[in-house]
C-alpha cells in the first residue's frame, strides 16, 4: 500500500507541474501561480478540519512561514520559466535544484552523512543541468511528440539570439534555477517541522506563499484576472500538488522512507513525457542525455 501511496504521490506532482505549465503558456505565470497556491490552501485545510489537528508551537509554525516563502518564490518563478520555455527543460533543471540544495545544506548545515550513491547523484546532477540548459539545437534527437510543433518553445528558446552570445542562459533556464532555490529552501523548511506539530505548519506554508505571490504582482505586472476556465485548471493542479504532499507523507508512514522518498521523486518524468506526447516538443541529444542524467541524479539523491 505505501508503493502505491508514494506513487499516486508521484502522479499527482508530475500533473501539478504539466498543467501549471499548460495555463503558463497563454497566461500571465505569477498569476497562475496564485490561484494554484489558493486552491492548495483550500485542500491543506481539510486534513485539519477532519483530524482537528492540535495546536503546533510557533518554531513549526515559522518553519511552515519559511517554507512557504520557499514555495511562493519557487512556484511564481518555475510558472514564469515555463512560459518561456519548454517544459521539458526548465522542470528538470528546477527540480535538480530543488532536491541537490536541502541535501548540500544538511551536510554544511546539519551534519548529514549523505550515502555513495546520494553523492554520486549530486555529481550527476551539475553536467545533467549543463547538458540540458545547453543543448545544440543543430542536432535534433528522434525522441519527439508525433508532430512537429512550429512554437518557438524548442532549444533555441533555452538561448539568446546567435553567434557567441548565444552560448548564454536564457532567462527561462536562470529562473528555472531560481524556482529550484526557491523549492528547496521549501522542502529543507518542512524538514525541520516536527510530526507532532500536525497539519497546521502546512496551512500556514500554502498562506504565506499565497502572499508572497501576490506581493509579486507590483513588480510583474500580472493581473487578478484570470479566465475562468484557466482559473479552474490553475487550482486544480494547485489542489493536487497538496493532495501529492499528503500522499506522500501517508507513505512514509507505511513504508520505508527511501522507498517512499524514490518513488515521489520520479514526478519530473511525468510532466517530460507528457509534454513530449501532448504539446509535441523536440529536444536535442545533449538534453536528452541531460534529461537522464537528471532523472538519474533525482533518484540517486533521493537515496540520502
Amino acid at each position: 500500500m505505501g508503493e502505491l501511496l508514494a506513487v499516486a504521490s508521484a502522479l499527482c506532482f508530475g500533473t501539478t507541474h504539466f498543467l501549471s505549465g499548460l495555463v503558463s503558456r497563454h497566461q500571465h505565470g505569477v498569476t497562475v501561480a496564485a490561484c494554484a497556491q489558493v486552491g492548495g490552501t483550500v485542500v491543506s485545510l481539510v486534513p485539519v478540519l477532519l483530524t482537528q489537528g492540535a495546536d503546533a508551537p510557533p518554531s513549526a509554525l515559522g518553519w511552515g512561514a519559511l517554507s512557504g516563502l520557499g514555495t511562493g518564490v519557487g512556484v511564481a518563478c518555475l510558472y514564469w520559466s515555463m512560459n518561456q520555455g519548454p517544459m521539458s527543460v526548465v522542470v528538470p533543471v528546477s527540480d535538480v535544484t530543488a532536491v541537490g540544495l536541502p541535501v548540500l545544506a544538511g551536510i554544511a548545515l546539519l551534519g548529514d552523512r549523505p550515502s555513495p550513491p546520494a553523492l554520486t547523484g549530486i555529481a550527476l546532477g551539475l553536467p545533467a543541468l549543463w547538458l540540458v540548459s545547453r543543448g545544440e539545437s543543430r542536432e535534433p534527437c528522434e525522441w519527439r511528440g508525433p508532430r512537429e510543433s512550429h512554437e518557438p518553445r524548442g532549444p533555441r528558446a533555452l538561448r539568446h539570439g546567435h553567434g557567441p552570445g548565444a552560448d548564454r542562459l536564457s532567462p527561462a533556464v536562470v529562473m528555472a534555477l531560481v524556482a529550484g532555490v526557491g523549492l528547496a529552501l521549501h522542502f529543507f523548511a518542512l524538514a525541520r517541522i516536527p510530526a507532532s506539530a500536525g497539519w497546521w505548519p502546512v496551512v500556514v506554508s500554502r498562506a504565506v506563499s499565497v502572499a508572497v505571490i501576490l506581493a509579486l504582482f507590483p513588480v510583474t505586472g500580472a493581473s487578478l484576472r484570470l479566465p475562468r476556465r484557466a482559473a479552474v485548471v490553475a487550482a486544480v493542479a494547485g489542489a493536487l500538488g497538496t493532495l501529492a504532499t499528503i500522499l506522500y507523507l501517508l507513505a512514509t508512514r507505511q513504508e520505508l522512507l527511501s522507498v517512499a522518498v524514490v518513488l515521489s521523486a520520479l514526478y519530473p518524468a511525468v510532466p517530460v513525457l507528457l509534454a513530449l506526447t501532448f504539446l509535441r516538443e523536440r529536444i536535442t541529444r545533449p538534453q536528452a542525455v541531460g534529461l537522464l542524467g537528471a532523472g538519474l541524479a533525482i533518484g540517486l539523491i533521493a537515496l540520502n
